[in-house]
């Protein structure tokens, strides 16, 4: 009986040993944590701005009318050239001829009434010169002259008026160009009014273009006049068209309750390939840094978790302690909704076996998805940018701004 009884208590103790040294060897066991991890690399930087706009062309008039009427003749049809002066459509003119007519009859009349007075200024100024005569006829003759005078001026411009009128009965070119809209038909009514309608549209050349784009007003200070630019349409998606900002208008145009300003790009259009009115997704170029040494920005968000900085075997006590205490700064914050300013110096977390370090840089120019560095580090250097689960999880890849055109990168 007592036999058993030691048997049961050594498995007893042997159990409780192997207890503790199981918690024991867990909690000193060290954990092992799977980078996730992207790598310097050399190339371009771009800072720009999206905007979304439509082509026009660079010199357009509307024509209207100066005399109402009836369109008797259409001489022009939709994308016909045209020369400044040719004849692009004629009212019908028998009412303006009529009142020509009219005109000259009335300057007619006025010449002979003014001859008459004449006549009698003379013979009334004789009689008076001659003592025959009262100065009262003579003051009378004289207005009666001078008069005639004013109607027979009056009859001239009244008759210049319904020349000018006739005149404008026949439509013409104002410059040389392309008819790019026609809004009349023959038999159709126009009335000339503080709001003329609009009979066509000539487009002066359609060699040069512009896009009128909307940018948003948190970026319309970043642009400037002469900065590069380059768009896509979508009815050439796989060729990008480059242009130069020539203008940024300050009156606000409100789109969906947010301010925008329009922006002129002044585009080459030898082939003639760009039409009024496509859609035109534009990158304006603000900034740009040519084969420099650029890292995923993301990484500069990243640091490990305080579990590990506190066991890190590639770091110092007193590094240790300035992570710890930055770390714990950076949540304070976070809570009291703070945000710290950014600097130019930025620390990543270098991967080295498996374990990482932190090592500082200066930032240059941030496009959003990366970010340039000046620093000893190597083109190829992995940077930490995140913890996977396993270790068959795919490293990170910089992010991309989703609202950036897909603009075509000439790989199959």
């Amino acid at each position: 009986m007592n036999i058993k009884r030691t048997a049961w208590l050594s498995v007893v103790v042997l159990l409780v040993l192997l207890i503790i040294y199981l918690v024991y060897h867990m909690r000193s066991k060290k954990p092992l944590y799977y980078w996730r991890t992207t790598t310097v690399e050399k190339g371009d930087v771009n800072v720009l701005v999206t905007a979304t706009g439509s082509m026009a062309a660079d010199t357009s008039v509307d024509i209207g009318v100066q005399v109402s009427g009836t369109v008797a003749h259409i001489n022009v049809d939709f994308n016909d050239h045209v020369k400044k002066g040719q004849v692009l459509a004629v009212l019908d003119t028998a009412l303006y001829y009529a009142a020509k007519l009219d005109a000259q009859a009335t300057l007619q009349r006025a010449q002979v009434a003014l001859a008459e007075a004449r006549r009698e200024f003379v013979r009334a100024q004789k009689l008076f010169d001659n003592r025959v005569s009262a100065r009262a006829d003579y003051d009378q003759a004289l207005s009666n002259y001078q008069t005639a005078q004013g109607n027979v001026t009056s009859a001239k411009a009244q008759l210049n008026k319904a020349i000018i009128n006739l005149r404008y009965c026949t439509i013409t070119a104002p410059i040389s160009g392309v008819i790019m809209n026609r809004n009349t038909q023959v038999g159709n009514m126009v009335i000339a009014s503080f709001n003329s309608p609009v009979l066509f549209t000539i487009a002066y050349d359609l060699r040069k273009m512009q896009v009128q784009a909307d940018v948003d007003e948190a970026d319309i200070g970043q642009i400037k006049e002469g900065q590069a630019a380059e768009f896509t349409v979508d009815t050439y998606p796989n060729e990008v068209f480059k242009g130069q900002v020539s203008q940024i208008r300050h009156q606000p145009v409100m789109v969906q309750n947010v301010v925008n300003y329009i922006v002129i790009i002044d585009v080459a259009n030898p082939d003639l390939k760009l039409i009024p009115g496509l859609t035109a997704n534009c990158n304006i170029f603000i900034a740009k840094r040519s084969n420099v040494k650029k890292i995923a920005t993301n990484a500069f968000a990243f640091h490990p978790p305080v579990e590990y900085i506190s066991q890190a075997p590639l770091m110092t006590d007193s590094m240790k302690t300035y992570w710890l205490h930055k770390i714990k700064s950076t949540e304070e914050l976070q809570k009291r909704q703070i945000v710290e300013p950014i600097g130019v110096i930025g620390y990543l977390w270098i991967k080295k076996d498996n374990d990482v370090f932190p090592v500082s840089v200066i930032q240059g120019l941030n496009d959003g998805s990366f970010t340039e560095i000046t620093s000893t580090l190597t083109e190829g250097t992995e940077v930490a940018t995140g913890i996977n689960h396993s270790a068959h999880a795919g490293d990170g890849q910089p992010a991309q701004n989703p609202f950036m055109p897909k603009f075509p990168t000439g790989k199959k």
